[in-house]
């Protein structure tokens, strides 16, 4: 149960609750200190004034014989020193009643639990005298009262002072640590406000040094999520219009080329059917309009090839990575047999996903195009291999480089991506990789991380 409420207690509670034990333990190790020392201080005290009594005594009872009434003058002596504090002087006779009465004009408010703890054994010394040859006695008889009433005052002064400042200190430890603090405050509001999706919070940063670090790097936060959705809307709305974009131009290659193509086939086809009814049909004319609806219906697969290969790559899914790339790579070697082509792909690629099988080859493809519509390059090197990424501390190694490199003409200072780079790249980018394209001299180097634990 205890622990359950300490954990509800807000850490600017916990702290105050351990400074106020904090302090007052140490004011009752204090207190404590001097309630045990009590006890020494006051045997300490009482064995000296003894010692000190009886020396006194000694010295002004020497002479005592040689004085004209020896009796009246002891008995002056006696009377005289009843005014000491510490110790009770009187005739051996008259000892018990004078140390109670001594001891009750002494009673002060002095706890009795702690009267019983530091008073000593009542020592009493008896000095012997001679006069006139009867022998007598001075009997001296400690009495601590008034040391113990000292000590007891002091324990109560050091109490009501100590607890003051104690009180003192708390009160301001309790300023300063509120303080401290307040910046906790405004970073839960401030994570508040960025959980609703507000993220030009902004907090001053301020009070002890590790807060203030804490509030800048808050801040840097806020401004990154709020770049990081502002980039993801973005890219959205530029993956919508790819997309259209994508559609409207199949749309137009649909209407442009196979629409002649079905007119043509009509064509044809009618002139066969009129030339069936008329008997005895043409030969070299039959033979002609056959060939070219072969010819057309040739030309129409090749066309829905090439629209069904921008939809989606013909056997990447059937035959692998490897052998789709290797089929691509053939297709251009054919078609440019001026330009060298060199392709590694490197063994310990290992199992990719269907997702990143498409990624790498719709690079490979996009980066192969530009080259040989804009790059004028007489070599090009593409090579697919394992790697690693750096993300904060961490390395993750779930990752596939994709390099093409051309010695062509490079790009123009200033050139912008074309369509086909750009939505490569921002569908690489959420996918969670990187697709940088670096220009010089030596031609252009396209290279792609690629996540390969997508599926």
């Amino acid at each position: 149960m205890g622990i359950v409420m300490w954990q509800r207690l807000s850490l600017r509670s916990r702290i105050n609750i351990l400074l106020a034990l904090v302090l007052a333990l140490g004011l009752a190790i204090n207190v404590g200190r001097l309630v045990l020392e009590a006890g020494p201080r006051v045997q300490a005290e009482d064995q000296s004034v003894t010692r000190l009594a009886r020396e006194f005594v000694e010295t002004i009872v020497s002479g005592l014989n040689e004085t004209s009434d020896p009796e009246a003058r002891l008995d002056q002596i006696v009377r005289d020193l009843r005014r000491l504090r510490h110790v009770s002087i009187t005739r051996q006779s008259d000892a018990d009643v004078a140390v109670e009465s001594h001891e009750e004009d002494d009673a002060r408010s002095v706890p009795q639990w702690f009267v019983t703890l530091v008073r000593p054994r009542t020592t009493s010394v008896s000095v012997p005298i001679s006069i006139q040859g009867k022998s007598t006695a001075l009997v001296i008889t400690s009495i601590p009262n008034d040391e113990i009433a000292e000590i007891w005052d002091g324990i109560l002064t050091q109490l009501a002072v100590g607890s003051a400042v104690a009180l003192a200190l708390f009160m301001i430890t309790m300023i300063v640590v509120g303080r401290a603090l307040a910046p906790l405050e405004e970073l839960s509001q401030a994570m508040s406000e960025i959980e609703t999706g507000s993220y030009s919070v902004h907090i001053e940063p301020g009070g002890a040094p590790e807060f203030a670090a804490i509030c800048t790097k808050m801040n840097h936060l806020a401004e990154t999520l709020g770049e990081a959705v502002e980039d993801k809307r973005r890219l959205a709305e530029r993956a919508v219009s790819l997309q259209d974009r994508e559609r409207k131009e199949i749309a137009r290659e649909l209407h442009d080329e196979f629409g002649p193509y079905l007119f043509a086939l009509r064509v044809n086809a009618g002139a066969l059917m009129r030339l069936a009814e008329a008997g005895m049909p043409d030969a070299d004319r039959v033979r002609k309009h056959g060939g070219a609806i072969l010819e057309q219906v040739n030309d129409l697969q090749q066309f829905t090839r090439r629209i069904l290969e921008r939809l989606r790559p013909v056997g990447l899914a059937e035959l692998g990575l490897r052998e789709a790339l290797g089929a691509l790579l053939r297709l251009w070697n054919e078609s440019h047999p001026e330009v060298e082509i060199k392709t590694t792909i490197s063994g310990s690629l290992g199992e990719t996903g269907e997702t990143a099988d498409l990624t790498i080859y719709r690079i490979v493809q996009e980066a192969l195009t530009n080259v040989f519509r804009h790059a004028r390059a007489t070599a090009v090197n593409v090579s697919i291999e394992p790697a690693e990424r750096q993300l904060g501390v961490q390395v993750n190694r779930g990752y596939a480089l994709v390099r093409v490199h051309d010695n062509g003409r490079g790009l123009k200072p200033g050139e912008k991506f074309g369509f086909g780079l750009t939505g490569m790249q921002e569908r690489i980018l959420a996918l969670g990789g990187t697709l940088t394209v670096a220009s010089g001299e030596g031609g252009v180097t396209i290279e792609a991380m690629v996540p390969t634990h997508i599926r």
